[in-house]
This record gives C-alpha cells, sequence and structure tokens, in this order.
C-alpha cells in the first residue's frame, strides 16, 4: 500500500510539471497574444519570460497590436533594440494581483516607468486592463487594449 501512495504521489508530481505553465505558455494557450508570442521570439525574450519570475505582464493581444500602422509594426519587430525596449516597458518585476494595483508610477523591467491610474477602470499609461489576474507559473497576466510605448 506505502508504495503505491508513493507511486501516485509521483505520478501527481509528474503530471503537474507537465501541465505547469509559465507566462509564455499561458499567453500562447490563450490564442490572442500571437503577435506578442512573435515578438518575444523576434526580440529573444521568450527564455526570459520563462524564467523564475516572478512577472506582471501587461499584454498587448493581437487587436492592440492591430492598431500600430501595419509598416511601424513591421519596422518595429524588425529593430529588435527597440522591440526589446517596448516589450520589457510591458513586464514589471513581481506578482502584483488585481486586488493589488494602486494608481502611481510602477517601475518597468525595462527601466522607465508605467503611470497607472484606477478612476474609471484600470489604465496603464493610455491602455485600459480589460482582463486581469490570468495566473501562469512564473507571474500573472494582466490583459490590455493597446501596446505601450516608452517614453
Amino acid at each position: 500500500m506505502k508504495k503505491l501512495i508513493s507511486a501516485a504521489v509521483v505520478s501527481l508530481s509528474l503530471v503537474s510539471a507537465a501541465n505547469a505553465k509559465d507566462i509564455v505558455d499561458t499567453a500562447i494557450s490563450a490564442g490572442n497574444f500571437n503577435t506578442l508570442a512573435a515578438a518575444l521570439k523576434a526580440a529573444d525574450l521568450v527564455d526570459t519570460l520563462k524564467g523564475s519570475g516572478p512577472f506582471t505582464v501587461f499584454a498587448p493581444t493581437d487587436a492592440a497590436f492591430a492598431k500600430i500602422p501595419k509598416a511601424d509594426l513591421d519596422a518595429l519587430l524588425a529593430d529588435k533594440a527597440k522591440l526589446t525596449a517596448v516589450l520589457t516597458y510591458h513586464v514589471v518585476p513581481g506578482l502584483v494581483m488585481s486586488k493589488d494595483v494602486k494608481a502611481g508610477m510602477v517601475k518597468t523591467v525595462q527601466g522607465s516607468s508605467l503611470t497607472v491610474s484606477t478612476m474609471g477602470g484600470v489604465k496603464v499609461d493610455n491602455a485600459n486592463v480589460t482582463a486581469v489576474d490570468i495566473v501562469a507559473d512564473n507571474g500573472v497576466i494582466h490583459v490590455i487594449d493597446s501596446v505601450l510605448m516608452p517614453k
């Protein structure tokens, strides 16, 4: 009986590890962050966001990226340094759940600060937060409706 219980515990641990999803896998499985996933790959940030974290990511949807004129988006995707700056501007170190959000300035991984406002809904710079607390193993995703550009 003891061996059976031990085997069951090991099996459950393996299943949990197999089902574990980091920020990148969580975003990809959501299905509406394809452009973000491609941008992370182009900027070589996939491994970083698969790291231990924790990270808080303000993730623009495909519709948010579609607001950028195609020529501008293509130029951004081709400029690795600028793309890296833009993408890391969407990431805050640590785990910030929606219940912990407060208005003010928040330092990003990129180095600049985002402006968070809570009047009439939560905004990050000029982007509306449209969904919150999508939990991943190494952080949390909050969905935004626009791509943020560092100042």
